[in-house]
């Protein structure tokens, strides 16, 4: 993987316990397709995420009873590239926060999942580039397109103490901050000036532990919100209206996964 990769959001997957189900569910609200499961592995269940576009969005990981017994749950979970695993797992347990899994998979990388000090979870990873394309780049985030990932957001009980630790590890700026009151500011966060990966801000009252929510785009939010609830999901806030016109929600899967989408609204 490319150097300039370092520091951006290069995979996203989903954990559930259904992964036929999220697959009903997500191809029709995002316009994925959800590979079956591979009949030749019978040690993980592990299905790609296809975009329209031949491209591949992340994976889905079949959640085991004995890993939920373990402490997983579902969720959608971000990697984020580092150059080196170790000094980042170190970093974070410096900062409070805490390893849970660490693991080497050839072909693929090093990757650990980390929580900060917050408890707010996500992977930090180290991919092995294809030996067909050692400069390979990760196209899974795109802040403009339907299908990819567009936004990062994290609330977090700490917010500047959660932007110290991810600028020191991953090298993320302050890009712009939105006043929200009581709430304090919406914190616009980026490789660089004019990049856009997401935003930190406060935890808001009804949201249960510092978290990550990741949002996909959509072709049409209406739409996606019509899939979202004829697909047994529920829209637990908007669409509402975000800077530059388009709409932004926020929902739960039929397995419980909190999830965000944002796109235009196709009938204005």
């Amino acid at each position: 993987m490319a150097d300039s990769d370092t520091g951006a959001f290069i995979w996203y997957e989903l954990m559930t316990p259904d992964p036929d189900a999220a697959k009903v569910f997500y191809d029709a609200v995002i316009g994925w397709d959800v590979a079956p499961r591979d009949a030749d592995r019978s040690d993980m269940d592990y299905r790609m995420i296809r975009r329209s576009d031949g491209g591949m969005a992340g994976g889905v990981l079949a959640l085991s009873q004995q890993m939920q017994d373990g402490g997983a749950r579902p969720a959608w979970y971000g990697y984020v590239h580092v150059a080196d695993v170790d000094a980042a797992k170190q970093a974070f347990e410096e900062a409070g926060g805490a390893v849970h899994f660490d693991q080497t998979m050839e072909g693929v990388g090093r990757m650990a999942l980390v929580t900060d000090a917050q408890g707010a979870p996500l992977y930090v990873m180290t991919p092995s580039p294809p030996a067909e394309d050692p400069d390979a780049k990760s196209d899974v985030f795109d802040y403009e397109k339907a299908e990819h990932f567009r936004w990062n957001d994290l609330q977090s009980d700490d917010p500047d103490g959660a932007l110290a630790l991810y600028s020191r590890i991953f090298g993320w700026q302050k890009t712009g901050a939105m006043p929200m009151g009581e709430l304090g500011d919406y914190t616009f966060i980026g490789r660089h000036p004019g990049d856009m990966i997401g935003a930190v801000m406060k935890r808001l009252p009804l949201t249960p532990r510092s978290v990550w929510t990741h949002y996909i785009g959509v072709d049409d939010i209406d739409r996606a919100v019509r899939a979202v609830q004829e697909g047994a999901g529920r829209i637990d806030q908007g669409p509402d209206q975000i800077p530059g016109g388009e709409f932004s929600a926020t929902g739960t899967d039929p397995q419980g996964v909190v999830f965000g989408i944002v796109g235009p609204r196709k009938g204005e």
